[in-house]
């Protein structure tokens, strides 16, 4: 026989039924509707005010763990937002970093250029002055 099959041979309808007329029909663990017969905590404050409390885990109260983890995420979530905050502010600084260092680059190279030219003037200077002073060669 089958596990899940139909078996032809048996078409017989069990014996062992019962049907239950007067009892309400019971859902499962999440069902909306209170039976009488469910358990259910009603609690009195001092000021008199009434909380009516049902379910598995108070469903107007939140399970302590539930909380904890919600914190947890928000935490992280927060946490997250601040890297991401961090991150952005690091890759501005070594964007502005790299921007510094070119700008001192140009800098120097302009002022090598301008030491260049003014080497090679001193040397023309120095060139010419070399001819100066042939008459003075009897002072000694």
């Amino acid at each position: 026989m089958p596990l899940f099959g139909r078996n032809s041979a048996n078409t017989s309808p069990a014996v062992n039924e019962t049907t239950h007329v007067d009892e309400p029909r019971r859902g499962g663990l999440f069902r909306r509707h209170h039976s009488p017969d469910h358990a259910a905590t009603t609690t009195t404050s001092s000021n008199g005010t009434k909380s009516h409390r049902s379910g598995l885990f108070h469903r107007n109260a939140e399970d302590p763990s539930i909380l904890a983890a919600r914190e947890r995420v928000f935490s992280a979530e927060a946490a997250e937002r601040e890297a991401d905050k961090a991150l952005i502010n690091a890759r501005a600084a070594v964007r502005e970093a790299r921007d510094h260092v070119k700008r001192l680059e140009r800098e120097a190279a302009e002022e090598a250029r301008l030491a260049k030219i003014k080497q090679n003037q001193a040397k023309s200077m120095s060139k010419r002055a070399s001819n100066m002073g042939r008459h003075d060669h009897n002072r000694v």
